[in-house]
């Protein structure tokens, strides 16, 4: 908007040309006032710029403090820890080496499971014909599974008890993933449970997750009290409760990103002592859900695609997903599943906000999925049934 210009009357003094004008002598300025604001501004300016000098003064011009002054400023840098710094210095280092893709590259598949896996005759099916491209482990936490596959004879890792909710998940994702690194041909680290089905054929999985250049770890904000409503404040300061982010456990990530999942001790250690169900008050942080999506955000954002290629059917909102039964599994069914480009999530506040993510592979608009869950071990047949037909889907 143009400033208003007021009307020029060249040299004529347009109040001694009204009749019975007034003469008023020039008010003094309020010198005292602009004094004061002058004063108090430099304090605050002061205050800002050198928060850790004294703070007994900020209470000559506010009951709360300093943080009554500085509550409309904004944030300044905090100083980073030695070990936050240690910690950010070898990452950054980490995630800076080159992924080398080669012939003999393998993909780890990480199964997290109580026991036997119901899938083991499916999953044969889909490994067959591709020996030397993938590895497998299992992370039975309650029973010694009966296989039924070769590619699953001898793959159990050291297991602990799991409890959903608990960072006892966190722990039996690192000891996974700890034991697929061993192995350096090893690339691609996938993550499945029990339930879990492929619904790709192995060469298109392969090609997708190996040659993409994120890691596809869910992550999305929700200010709901089940997402940043679960942030704990002795998380403070390495997580910032505005860095607190919410996603599916499952995830597919490179070397890289999981050899910084292995190696962190700070942000895990947070999540360790502060994240899980009643720990503060009525809050129930779940860390499976919080953990990596929160520490891939605030270290390494660009890297992941912030959506999983496992695909899970929240539409019942309960507490668990949706369990696909026989009569569920139809040719339909798994076709759908497959053409999904984009993924919605609804955020925990009482309006249920809805945001929609396409899914990107390498700047192209591609379908989301390569697995499916929870599927009841009643489907096996239907699916070895299907298997040929729906994986032949290019």
């Amino acid at each position: 908007m143009k400033a208003f210009k007021g009307w020029r009357l060249g040299k004529i003094n347009y109040m001694q040309s009204l009749p019975g004008a007034r003469h008023r002598a020039p008010t003094r300025k309020p010198v005292w006032i602009i004094a004061v604001l002058s004063l108090i501004a430099m304090f605050v300016i002061g205050a800002y710029m050198f928060p850790h000098h004294r703070k007994a003064a900020c209470y000559m011009f506010s009951s709360k403090g300093c943080k009554g002054l500085t509550d409309w400023l904004p944030p300044s840098l905090r100083e980073y820890s030695d070990e936050e710094v240690a910690a950010r210095v070898v990452i950054k280092e980490i995630l800076s080496s080159p992924r080398v893709i080669k012939k003999s590259s393998k993909i780890a598949f990480m199964f997290l499971t109580p026991g036997t896996l119901p899938f083991e005759k499916l999953w044969d099916l889909f490994f067959q014909g591709h020996e030397g491209r993938f590895s497998v482990y299992i992370h039975a936490s309650k029973d010694t599974p009966v296989h039924t596959s070769r590619y699953f004879v001898n793959r159990e890792i050291r297991s602990d008890e799991v409890v959903w909710g608990r960072i006892s998940m966190i722990d039996a994702e690192r000891r996974l993933l700890t034991n697929a690194l061993r192995d350096p041909e090893n690339q691609q680290f996938v993550l499945l449970s029990d339930s879990c089905v492929p619904l790709r054929n192995f060469e298109y999985m392969y090609n997708y997750m190996m040659h993409s250049n994120v890691s596809y770890v869910d992550c999305f904000h929700d200010p709901g009290p089940h997402g940043t409503g679960r942030h704990m404040d002795h998380m403070l300061p390495e997580i910032p409760r505005e860095d607190f982010r919410k996603g599916a456990q499952w995830f597919s990530m490179t070397r890289q990103h999981a050899v910084v999942t292995v190696a962190d001790n700070l942000y895990y250690s947070k999540f360790r002592d502060y994240c899980g169900p009643g720990v503060e008050g009525n809050k129930n942080c779940i860390a499976d859900e919080h953990y990596l999506p929160t520490f891939f955000y605030m270290l390494d954002p660009t890297g992941i695609a912030n959506w999983t290629v496992t695909y899970v059917d929240w539409s019942e909102r309960k507490w668990h997903p949706r369990k696909y039964m026989p009569e569920d599994v139809t040719q339909e069914l798994i076709k759908n599943i497959t053409s999904i480009d984009a993924v919605s999530r609804v955020t925990s506040e009482k309006t249920g906000v809805v945001s929609w993510t396409h899914c990107m592979w390498n700047g192209i608009k591609r379908p989301c999925y390569l697995f499916g869950r929870k599927f009841h071990a009643d489907t096996l047949d239907k699916l070895i049934e299907l298997f040929s037909n729906y994986t032949s889907i290019a």
